[in-house]
């Protein structure tokens, strides 16, 4: 059985650092966090999302969920952010990439197949 909030820390740090590698490979201007405002923003708005996720530490990956909750404009930045962060995660955050790979193979749980049964109709 899983410890309440693994999956949706394990989600926070895997897109936290998509973003700090896109931020630093950009050479974005830095703030005090480490990032520039816009992916600062952008890591706010993503942890925001995952904290009010309906399906909890049953979420799937972002691409097999049945409920899109970013807004266009963040989901078109997070889009470009994981096209160039994605295929260097795996030397710069081996763990966090292949269990992320790993969670995008597992079948859905039923409350998520229910409410993508749903959307279907």
């Amino acid at each position: 059985m899983k410890s309440k909030g693994k999956v949706l820390s394990r989600e926070k740090k895997t897109v936290e650092a998509m973003i700090g590698i896109y931020c630093r490979g950009n050479a974005h201007e830095k703030e005090a966090g480490g990032r520039c405002a816009s992916c600062g923003e952008l890591t706010r708005y993503a942890h925001e999302r995952l904290d009010k996720c309906v399906f909890g530490e049953e979420k799937p990956t972002c691409a097999k969920c049945p409920v899109h909750c970013y807004q266009p404009k963040q989901k078109a930045e997070i889009t470009v952010v994981m096209r160039y962060a994605g295929p260097k995660m795996l030397t710069r955050h081996p763990f966090l990439a292949i269990h992320h790979l790993l969670a995008g193979k597992k079948e859905l749980s039923g409350k998520v197949r229910e409410i993508a049964e749903r959307k279907r109709r």
